[in-house]
């Protein structure tokens, strides 16, 4: 028997899933088997009328989230980097749709009220009354250049990828070649994104300041759409993302990569002492999960309808980490469990499905006590289950230690009815 043979028969279950093909791994059977079953059942119950368009729209949103909750622990889970602004390129994909979005839609109402005056209307009065009719709510009608290429989709759709990209590139490059890690990294992300939330809430942003980009919801050259089929669609396309990311994430880690990552969070100073460009590994990661929060935020927005500068403020990208911890960080399926948890409870407690509690002298109201549960639950994880709702698929997926038989000794002083017995 060759030695290769003779390890996969004393491998464990654990590492010979690892080796399996990435398709046959039963946990990513699994999880994509029951992403599809949620994707078609969402599809059937709403062509039955048996859920509303409106909760399409909340799936679709949540799966979303659990794409950017995929790339927190990336960051976070495996390399041990706690970002604080990795909400910021949520938003940041956000915006760049909706700059498509709503450009294109205001240029087909402006050519279709200018149509119907007594002349043709030339070039620069079209320009002029699409700046008026986006930026006339700031008091402005000029627009500004970052909207140079807001009527091509592909620009923007490129936009919504590549911005967030070169944004993590830079700041990474900056902060990892000078060894900003801990506590200071973490704070240094989280004012990086106060600052762009604040800019953003300046009219003279060029992206309406406080007011957002609103109207999302209707995409151009589908007005004949329903809403119903819409959402849909964008649930098709978010749970498409969400599974090719999954895989993706899955081969990455898996990998002498992924054995890097987990090493840094561990121990950085050894790993670098083995010769790892620690840096390098660090700003490949960040940059590239910073690319994913952007395509999460392409696909969320136009089903939410609306992107403010409220969104990329430092207590959303707190969010992220909390459901990445109350899920189980270092887990992806753990980020996952966590964003679709906490995501659906907050939809049930906030939009008034959650009946409120009268106790005779005060009455709680779950819309203004959900943020102190969603704290409550972060703390009661963190101390009493720190593998967060994720360890509670290990404990069922655990698997016993092989049991082995025949020779199991290496030499006569190997204790092997001990061994046999273990």
């Amino acid at each position: 028997m060759s030695m290769a043979s003779s390890w996969h028969k004393y491998a464990s279950p654990a590492e010979a899933s690892r080796r399996r093909p990435l398709i046959l791994r039963l946990d990513v059977l699994i999880f994509l088997a029951i992403l599809a079953l949620v994707t078609l059942g969402a599809t059937l119950m709403a062509q039955s009328g048996l859920i509303s368009t409106s909760f399409v729209k909340t799936l679709g949103k949540t799966l979303c989230l659990c794409l950017a909750a995929l790339a927190m622990d990336l960051v976070w889970g495996y390399t041990g980097i706690l970002s604080l602004g990795h909400f910021a390129f949520f938003g940041i994909g956000g915006y760049a749709i909706g700059m498509w979005l709503m450009w294109d839609r205001t240029e087909a109402i402006v050519q279709a009220t200018l149509a119907r005056g007594p002349l043709p209307a030339t070039d620069l009065q079209l320009q002029e009354a699409i700046g008026s009719q986006i930026f006339g709510v700031v008091g402005a009608s000029d627009i500004p250049w970052i909207w140079t290429l807001a009527g091509s989709l592909p620009a923007q759709l490129a936009c919504a990828v590549l911005v967030p990209g070169l944004i993590a590139l830079v700041f990474g490059w900056l902060a990892f070649r000078s060894r900003v890690a801990g506590v200071y990294l973490s704070i240094l992300t989280q004012a990086g994104t106060l600052a762009l939330s604040l800019w953003l809430f300046q009219n003279d942003s060029g992206l309406r300041g406080n007011n957002g980009l609103s109207g999302l919801q209707n995409v151009p050259g589908l007005e004949s759409v329903p809403q119903s089929t819409l959402s849909l669609w964008f649930l098709w396309a978010s749970a498409l993302a969400l599974g090719l990311a999954y895989l993706a994430a899955v081969w990455l880690v898996a990998g002498r990569f992924g054995s890097v990552l987990r090493g840094i969070r561990d121990d950085e100073a050894r790993v670098r002492f083995l010769g790892y460009e620690v840096e390098h590994y660090k700003l490949a990661i960040f940059t590239v999960t910073a690319m994913v929060c952007g395509i999460a935020g392409a696909l969320y927005y136009p089903q939410a309808g609306i992107v403010n500068p409220a969104e990329i403020a430092p207590i959303a990208s707190i969010y992220l980490a909390v459901w990445v911890a109350i899920g189980g960080r270092g887990r992806l399926y753990g980020a996952v469990i966590g964003a679709a948890v906490v995501s659906l409870a907050s939809s049930w407690f906030t939009g008034g499905g959650a009946p409120n509690v009268n106790l005779g002298i005060y009455t709680i109201r779950w819309t203004d006590w959900w943020l102190v549960l969603l704290g409550l639950s972060f703390v009661l994880v963190t101390l009493y289950a720190p593998k967060g709702l994720g360890g509670l698929v290990d404990l069922w997926t655990e698997h016993r230690a092989c049991r082995r038989v025949g020779d199991l000794g290496p030499d006569l002083g190997a204790l092997r009815a001990e061994e046999e017995q273990a």
